[in-house]
């Protein structure tokens, strides 16, 4: 049901029909605000970097054919949000949380911005899936949470009814089992 709503919005895109945007919003819309708030941490400036996705999408579609529609939109909206965040930090403004989790994981992960790791990096990346791949769901699940979608340990503490220093300790031990793997890996 989900691959055929989507392929038609998919269609619709492709047929530079303006209510791609409207049916991807009424879809996913719910979604992309709840990243971009996590992000952002702001609601106005969440609602500007979903319309500035739903452009990305526009723009992206033809000549992109996602496989996986969803995915595709939500990391639009994800990369769309780092961006802002990136932009308000520099101006001083709160990007704290972006950079709160990010914190966490410089030891572990090498930083993007060197041009000639790009193939280390997609390296890194799939890496990274077949670990998550491994874990059990509810360990796979924190992890996505704190670094996907940059909920905070009270959050997924919440939303998942744990302790928060479970998921405290829970988070640490899989940073390690992380870098631990990627050094076996010899990614790090």
């Amino acid at each position: 049901m989900f691959a055929t709503e989507d392929q038609k919005i998919i269609a619709l895109f492709f047929a530079r029909d303006e209510r791609a945007v409207a049916e991807t919003a009424e879809k996913y819309g719910a979604l992309c605000m709840r990243i971009a708030e996590q992000i952002l941490g702001s609601r106005a400036d969440a609602e500007e970097v979903v319309n500035d996705a739903y452009f990305r999408l526009w723009k992206a579609i033809p000549p992109t054919n996602p496989v996986h529609f969803q995915a595709f939109v939500l990391t639009l909206t994800r990369r769309a949000a780092l961006d802002r965040a990136d932009q308000l930090s520099r101006k001083k403004r709160s990007g704290d949380r972006y950079a709160a989790a990010l914190s966490e994981l410089e030891q572990v992960i090498a930083s993007p911005d060197d041009v000639q790791r790009q193939t280390e990096q997609q390296a890194v990346s799939e890496a990274i899936g077949r670990f998550l791949d491994d874990l059990p769901e509810q360990q796979r699940s924190m992890l996505l949470k704190r670094y996907w979608y940059l909920m905070t340990a009270r959050e997924i503490a919440r939303e998942m009814q744990l302790p928060e220093t479970r998921v405290r300790v829970t988070l640490m031990r899989l940073r390690n089992r992380l870098r631990e793997y990627l050094e076996k890996e010899e990614l790090l």
